[in-house]
């Protein structure tokens, strides 16, 4: 530790090494996350069991006690050690951790992770030893109980976001940091209840007399400074605590603080101070004793961007020929209902700054370009971007095209042709472009998408800030699995019309 960092440490009251060699204690306290957890755990056996069950039905009939494999085993019992086993190792994958679930992928690549296990061992087990259990049944099993724990966790997590956006279901969060540091993330907390967190308290690391702090409309009670950690908790009954400002605490500190919290039974986890990088780029490795983060480079050439490419291709093919009636729908709407032509050819900036002519329905008058000037102290749009919510340029068949994206499949042209991708930033106007400064300029390093972050977080409802940091958030971490994520989401954003206009 250095001296600046040793000074600051006994200037905010380096915790006692007494208290840490005896910790405080609380008995854990029970939580809506123990409920879910029970909850998800029985609708994962009830799955296993009700997949089991069905495939031995069409498999065998009801003559459960029949005889299979070369062992004669009875059919049942058979069944019964499958549904065990897989139960055994969804639990193994731990797929009901409290850590995953509610967000991300990682919760339903564990389910599918656990039940291709199982049915390989079942495999590699019966060709060594020629068993021959019946593969029909294990051919109707794996699909059935996939598909049905999948879906169960997805309509698990749906009823939890619900109950998360009415401010129920979340994790109490002690914050310890600087002032600045804390404001940031009990803001961004504050204005995403589906991350599952509720700040009751923070510990500064020199508060004075004050007993609270005022962020937007939220209050946050001031809770003592660093050293007061364990009283906080205890008073506050926080299940989490989060630690902004590590670098104030010190190395000596951070350890001593996790071991006073040993006994209080909650967890404690540290805001890295870095902005928007995915945990898959990131990875802790300890170097001479130090824990020290090391964040991975975003790729975008090689292998990762030839699959993204064969994924956006393949994707729009069969994107195309699934909707070909409603696209030949929307053509002859658009030409009976004004004078002009069927499609709309927009300059847009692409991949390495290159221009490129994105395709669109046309949803406004054909003079709405040479009209633009004239609106532009309307303007409802943040930063570089005109918005009007009620645009006198829009045809009648123009807002119901926009009201659903329908006037944005043509894009599925420019994803065969290359120039786009089916999930990517907004692609943005050459005016935009050449007014970019900064970090901003790197959502120009992967293609724009018809689809992306933006779209499925309001669309047009966001602010100018918040569209440009989740386009960066994607380039910095894009994935095929987010993509497809991101995807599947776009899919209600669309139906629900929010954000379009």
């Amino acid at each position: 530790m250095t001296a600046e960092t040793e000074s600051r440490t006994r200037s905010v009251g380096r915790l006692s090494p007494r208290r840490v060699v005896r910790p405080r204690t609380r008995e854990r306290l029970s939580t809506w996350a123990d409920l879910y957890r029970r909850r998800l755990l029985f609708t994962d056996a009830v799955v296993v069991v009700v997949a089991v069950v069905a495939a031995e039905l069409a498999r065998f009939g009801t003559e459960l006690m029949i005889p299979v494999a070369r062992l004669e085993i009875p059919a049942v019992f058979v069944a019964a050690a499958i549904a065990g086993l897989w139960f055994v190792l969804l639990n193994i994958m731990r797929v009901a951790d409290l850590r995953i679930i509610g967000a991300g992928p990682t919760e339903f690549s564990r389910v599918v992770s656990a039940s291709v296990t199982l049915f390989g061992l079942l495999a590699i087990v019966d060709l060594l030893f020629k068993l021959n259990i019946a593969r029909g049944f294990i051919a109707l099993a794996l699909p059935l109980g996939t598909f049905g724990l999948l879906l169960s966790h997805f309509l698990w997590r749906v009823n939890l976001k619900a109950a998360r956006r009415r401010r129920a279901c979340l994790d109490h969060v002690l914050v310890i940091g600087g002032e600045r540091s804390a404001r940031q993330l009990i803001a961004h907390l504050n204005r995403n209840p589906e991350l599952g967190f509720e700040v009751v308290g923070v510990c500064l690391p020199s508060p004075g007399m004050r007993t609270e702090i005022t962020i937007g409309n939220h209050r946050v009670p001031v809770l003592g400074e660093f050293a007061d950690a364990g009283d906080a908790v205890v008073a506050s009954r926080a299940t989490t605590v989060a630690v902004t400002s590590a670098e104030v605490l010190g190395h000596s500190a951070m350890r001593e603080l996790s071991w006073q919290l040993e006994g209080l039974h909650v967890d404690m986890v540290v805001d890295p101070g870095v902005i928007d990088v995915a945990g898959p780029r990131m990875l802790v490795r300890p170097v001479a004793g130090l824990p020290l983060l090391h964040v991975e480079k975003p790729t975008y050439q090689g292998a990762n961007r030839i699959m993204k490419a064969t994924v956006d291709r393949c994707g729009a093919l069969g994107a195309l020929l699934v909707a070909a009636p409603v696209l030949i729908a929307c053509a002859i709407a658009v030409k009976l209902d004004s004078p002009g032509p069927v499609f709309y050819r927009a300059q847009r900036i692409g991949l390495n700054n290159e221009p490129f002519s994105m395709w669109k329905f046309r949803s406004m008058c054909v003079d709405a370009d040479a009209r633009l000037a004239d609106l532009q102290a309307k303007n409802e749009g943040a930063g570089l971007l005109f918005k009007l919510r009620d645009d006198p340029r829009v045809t009648r068949v123009g807002k119901f095209l926009r009201r659903y994206s329908l006037d944005e499949l043509p894009q599925l042209f420019n994803v065969l042709g290359g120039s786009m991708s089916l999930v990517g930033p907004r692609p943005p106007l050459p005016s935009e472009v050449q007014r970019y400064t900064g970090p901003i300029a790197r959502r120009m390093l992967v293609r724009p998408g018809i689809t992306g972050l933006w779209q499925v977080s309001g669309r047009s409802d966001l602010n100018w800030e918040e569209s440009v940091r989740l386009d960066l958030s994607y380039v910095e971490n894009w994935s095929i699995a987010q993509d497809l994520a991101i995807l599947w989401r776009t899919v209600r954003t669309v139906v629900s019309s929010r954000g379009a206009y």
